[in-house]
């Protein structure tokens, strides 16, 4: 089965979610070939990471106009590069951007979409079977794509991707035909992340709740981000009383984060949060109320006041 990956980037930086991707699909391919399309500004030096990922071969796609991310453009670009590598199967890291291009690009090739997959395909009996993670992560289903094509987003951390000694990777130009109906939609204003860590792609978190008090209090949970080398992250009502960025927002209406350790202080674990976070490797909840409901869904759970539990933390770790 070809393989045919589509990489993003952030600032001139492969995201870790794509890295995922890369391996995810060459263990998919089963040692047939893995082509990756780019869409971003990347350095070649930067490409050729991919190769210790199981990726033999690029196409860069070198458009001004793609620096925004336009959906319909993407999946055209995208679509482009299936024709030129002959894949069958599609394999995109699930993000704000490939949840829009994924149904874009499958009726452009015709192909069969399937989004949150948790786990590597299998195709036992003849059908190609996925697992998707359904409501918000209190579920699995195995769905069949049938039909010769299929494009698959995988949810974060599906895959923990291993890297081998470098392999050489071709890296060629994919011309692609645009037409008028690919710019017809005018970005008017774009408003991104501020910080170092980008929350979708962080892998540590430290979110806080009301039981802060007030966005005064906020910088013990900034110290103790960056001590761990976390992104910050917040409840809805810290959001809806302009304590923190709304882009901070994690939960069921806000951003839904898979990290490898989230954790929570002040914050009671009310469903919607929970269906933000609940795909988190590890959680930990700090809170004094001990029947915070948070706590039936921790890891690990310190019951105690979050200002003097935080700064002890935070002064553990750095001396650790």
């Amino acid at each position: 089965m070809s393989v045919l990956v589509y990489i993003e980037a952030d600032n001139g930086t492969i995201k870790g979610s794509s890295i995922e991707a890369a391996f995810y699909a060459s263990q998919a391919a089963k040692g047939q070939a893995v082509t990756a399309v780019v869409t971003d500004k990347l350095e070649d030096s930067a490409i050729g990471e991919l190769g210790k990922y199981g990726v033999q071969k690029v196409l860069k796609v070198s458009d001004e106009r793609l620096a925004e991310k336009p959906v319909a453009p993407i999946a055209t670009a995208i679509a482009a590069g299936v024709a030129e590598s002959g894949a069958n199967l599609v394999i995109m890291a699930r993000s704000s951007l490939t949840d829009a291009v994924a149904p874009r690009l499958g009726i452009k090739i015709k192909a069969a979409v399937a989004s949150n997959v948790v786990a590597l395909p299998s195709q036992e009996g003849g059908e190609f079977v996925v697992k998707r993670s359904i409501f918000t992560g209190k579920a699995f289903v195995d769905v069949a794509l049938k039909g010769d094509k299929k494009v698959i987003t995988i949810k974060k951390n599906s895959v923990s991707p291993q890297a081998t000694d470098s392999a050489s990777v071709d890296i060629a130009s994919l011309d692609v035909n645009f037409g008028d109906k690919d710019f017809s939609i005018t970005l008017k204003d774009v408003k991104k992340q501020e910080g170092d860590i980008l929350l979708p792609e962080a892998d540590l978190v430290v979110s806080a709740g009301r039981g802060l008090k007030g966005p005064e209090n906020w910088s013990m949970i900034e110290d103790l981000a960056k001590t761990l080398g976390a992104a910050t992250a917040c409840s809805k009502p810290v959001s809806d009383m302009d304590w923190r960025p709304h882009h901070e927002h994690v939960g069921q209406t806000g951003i839904k984060v898979s990290p490898s350790l989230y954790i929570a202080v002040g914050i009671s674990g009310a469903i919607q949060h929970l269906a933000g976070v609940s795909s988190s490797k590890t959680i930990v909840v700090i809170n004094k109320d001990e029947e915070a409901p948070f706590f039936k869904n921790a890891d690990y759970g310190i019951v105690g006041d979050a200002f003097d539990v935080v700064p002890k933390l935070t002064e553990a770790l750095k001396n650790a």
